[in-house]
């Protein structure tokens, strides 16, 4: 091992109270992308970001105004023309915190309880990046920086970054890179490092099904009314088959198979149905047969219902046909699918199944195409020896079940590919009360990515 490299991993262990301190000093911006009435601590999570790059020496280290939410841009280009450009990705901006009443402490009042950090956004993603900011700033100390390093932080993630490709499409000169590092997905335990190396896409719905003009008593029109709630709930139930398969037409045409020796590889992970009934707290798994719950999860695409409403839900009870229902509907889409294509499919479900007596419509709310990168490249390969070297076994690789659209994006735009990586933990509650950051892994993942960097190079 090279002495920079000790030195390096020296001074992020001599600093951890430092870099813990200023961790919690960003997890206390309550920077919540969806609330209008967080605009201001959007722009004063952007500005920590870009004061604390310029702490590092880091140039142009500025925002650039969207729509929306600012984008955090700087560069550290101090390794020559010959040397590999990584660009930093990530995201400043959090899920709200509701429901308030089940955090047992305050979501924007960071807390250490043994080796656990809770705070909103301390697995997702403002640990990551600090991370990553951490083990740059351990690099530095040794004034030997074996890359050239950009970084990208938007504050619009948590929206589905809808400022982001353009943003991507008019500066590409400017974002110019070898290949981009994003730490925001994470590993299957603690023990067990890993490299996410595909994602699936998103498409996101909202039907309406429209009945009478208005809600009729059910006594005097039950029976010759059909009822919109009803029709949903039957359209939704036929969108399945009795083997767990979609139904929407042509659905899977275009789905990339597995290959043996991917399936080979992902069987190293070795999480069955008991992982996932004690993650979830059901009975028992459903899903397409024929695959393993890993297969389902990350490499199969699938139909979700994630809301539905319709007539009286309040307390107590009220005899209506109501005169509308609604769901919102996504689909997780595999490599080759389109998302445009399956838009059309819905469609034309919609079509061939609604009945003559309601009306319908389908909104397409949004939408991202899946993300598949080279397990061969040799930042993966970087990446893989550095977290072999800090955890002492060989990272298995994961193709991960959500979506992160910038990994195609940049693909798309940029024409460069993702290492995905990060050191949050499958119980570390994100999206939900009590998020929390396992301090011990979160330490051990600024060393390896002090070993990444050194290993790019």
């Amino acid at each position: 091992m090279s002495d920079a490299r000790i030195d390096a991993l020296q001074y992020a262990h001599e600093h951890s109270d430092q870099f813990l301190d200023e961790l919690q000093e960003f997890l206390k911006i309550p920077s919540i992308s969806t609330d209008p009435a967080h605009q201001s601590d959007m722009i004063r999570a952007a500005e920590w970001l870009v004061s604390r790059l310029k702490s590092m020496d880091v140039q142009k280290a500025q925002l650039f105004s969207t729509q929306k939410h600012p984008i955090v841009y700087g560069e550290y280009l101090v390794a020559g023309s010959s040397a590999p450009t990584v660009l930093i990705y990530g995201h400043y901006d959090v899920q709200p915190p509701d429901p308030l009443d089940l955090w047992k402490t305050g979501p924007f009042e960071p807390v250490i309880k043994g080796n656990e950090l809770y705070a909103r956004g301390s697995s997702d993603m403002k640990g990551q990046i600090m991370a990553v900011l951490n083990a740059i700033e351990a690099v530095q100390s040794t004034d030997r920086f074996p890359v050239n390093i950009k970084f990208l932080f938007e504050g619009e993630e948590e929206i589905g970054s809808p400022n982001l490709p353009g943003f991507l499409d008019k500066n590409k000169d400017l974002l110019s890179s070898s290949v981009a590092l994003n730490p925001d997905a994470g590993m299957i335990s603690s023990e067990t490092p890993t490299i996410v190396y595909a994602l699936r896409g998103l498409d996101y719905f909202e039907i309406q099904v429209y009945g009478p003009d208005h809600d009729l008593h059910s006594g005097l029109f039950g029976g010759v009314i059909h009822n919109p709630a009803q029709v949903l709930c039957d359209l939704i139930a036929g969108m399945h088959d009795s083997h767990g398969r979609v139904t929407l037409p042509n659905f899977y045409d275009h789905v990339r198979p597995l290959q043996e020796e991917e399936r080979r590889e992902l069987s190293r992970l070795d999480i069955g149905e008991e992982f996932y009934i004690k993650q979830t707290g059901v009975g028992a798994l459903w899903g397409e047969e024929g695959y393993s719950v890993v297969e389902r999860v990350g490499a199969r695409p699938t139909l979700e219902v994630n809301g539905m409403l319709s007539g009286f839900i309040s307390e107590g009870q009220k005899t209506i046909i109501p005169s509308s229902a609604m769901a919102k509907i996504s689909t997780r889409l595999v490599p080759d699918q389109s998302p445009s294509e399956v838009h059309q499919q819905l469609l034309k479900y919609m079509d061939l199944h609604s009945p003559k007596s309601v009306k319908w419509s389908v909104k397409l709310l949004s939408s991202g195409e899946a993300g598949i990168t080279d397990r061969n490249q040799s930042a993966t390969l970087a990446l893989e020896k550095a977290l072999e070297t800090v955890w002492g076994v060989r990272p298995v690789f994961k193709r991960d079940g959500g979506s992160i659209p910038v990994v195609s994006d940049m693909q798309h735009y940029l024409g460069i590919d993702s290492v995905l990586t990060g050191f949050g933990l499958p119980d570390d509650n994100i999206h939900s009360p009590n998020e929390k950051l396992h301090l011990p892994t979160w330490k051990k993942g600024i060393d390896a990515l002090i070993n990444f960097f050194f290993n790019l190079a």
